[in-house]
């Protein structure tokens, strides 16, 4: 068995070294499933996880940590009291600590069966960046109320960006788009015409913006680059409107006392997957049929940048790293049981 530990916070190509285990798997206990992971993706909030947030005292734990919360695997055991699943079944899974490993243990109602005609690596992504989308598509709802000023988005060209353009265009959200690079937003204009791209390493991006919404000041940015950006995106906000930060994608620092919260009555919200926990059963319920659904009917939402055996993560957690990187790096195991690497399906 292989797994990714870490003992220390740092960068991960430093931190993070692959643990090869001759002992069995895990044991599953009541209520649980054992899980034999085929793909995981490097999310940017795993490599936060193991990089710690800049300006904030390390967190040392005595135990050894495994990265990642979500993955795709196929089921090797069940827990005696488990009916919804069998053996042999393939499954997404999260919230699932620990997935940057060749086995899991997770509760069987975090075992989401994969349909017939979703990919493995489609299913290793059809859980935390769609129900992300539904958190923030909440939280924009809230924060617009009655209004029908504009939205403006940074890292557009992200996954969850992509995300939230489809579904700014299916609901008619008046929604601008940031990008990086020039290259970046001649994609994104491809894929959504119909929606405006501004490219931030423009010197005059501000001015773009606000011609772009004719003048009108922006009701709510959805961010998830933060630092030094964050006093440019409060400017462009209307007084009373609300800064939705769920990443920190982005260089530098800005803190809150160089922010007219006060002044201006503006709104800074934190949003995370993790909230999502908090629904009743019926809601997640809701939202997984959600996720399920888009995978099978958009699977080109969820694109994939690269794949890397779990041996390479170093190569991998570059590769996710890489500035105007498009789609979700993915680390695989191989289909048998053995350590060679075999490409998933």
């Amino acid at each position: 068995m292989r797994t990714l530990v870490h003992t220390r916070q740092g960068d991960p190509a430093q931190v993070l070294t692959l643990r090869e285990d001759p002992d069995p798997p895990p044991r599953h206990g009541a209520g649980q499933v054992l899980v034999r992971l085929l793909v995981r993706p490097v999310h940017p909030g795993d490599l936060i996880g193991v990089e710690g947030l800049p300006g904030l005292p390390e967190q040392r734990r005595p135990e050894v940590r495994t990265p990642g919360v979500e993955g795709m695997g196929v089921v090797e055991s069940v827990g005696p009291d488990v009916r919804t699943l069998r053996p042999g079944r393939r499954v997404a899974v999260f919230p699932a600590p620990g997935t940057w490993a060749d086995f899991v243990v997770v509760a069987a109602e975090r075992a989401v069966p994969v349909p017939e005609g979703v990919s493995d690596e489609t299913a290793a992504l059809m859980l935390v960046n769609p129900l992300t989308l539904l958190m923030l598509y909440r939280a924009v709802e809230h924060a617009l109320g009655q209004r029908k000023g504009p939205v403006l988005q940074t890292a557009a060209g992200s996954s969850i960006g992509r995300l939230v353009s489809a579904a700014a265009v299916r609901h008619d959200l008046p929604l601008v788009n940031l990008v990086r690079s020039a290259s970046g937003a001649r994609t994104l204009r491809s894929l959504y015409p119909t929606l405006p791209v501004i490219t931030t390493s423009d010197g005059d991006w501000r001015e773009q913006v606000r011609h772009l919404t004719g003048g009108q000041d922006v009701q709510v940015v959805l961010d998830c680059v933060g630092g030094a950006m964050t006093q440019d995106l409060v400017a462009l906000l209307a007084d009373g409107g609300t800064l939705i930060t769920y990443g920190r994608l982005g260089p530098g620092t800005t803190t809150l006392e160089h922010l007219p919260l006060g002044q201006r009555g503006l709104t800074v919200q934190g949003v995370t997957v993790w909230h999502w926990t908090h629904r009743t059963p019926e809601e997640r319920a809701q939202d997984i049929a959600f996720a399920v659904d888009l995978a099978q009917s958009t699977p080109d939402l969820f694109e994939v940048a690269a794949r890397y055996d779990l041996a390479d993560f170093k190569t991998a957690v570059e590769h996710a790293r890489r500035p105007g990187k498009s789609g979700t790096v993915l680390l695989t195991s191989p289909r048998s049981a053995g350590t060679g690497r075999e490409a998933v399906r």
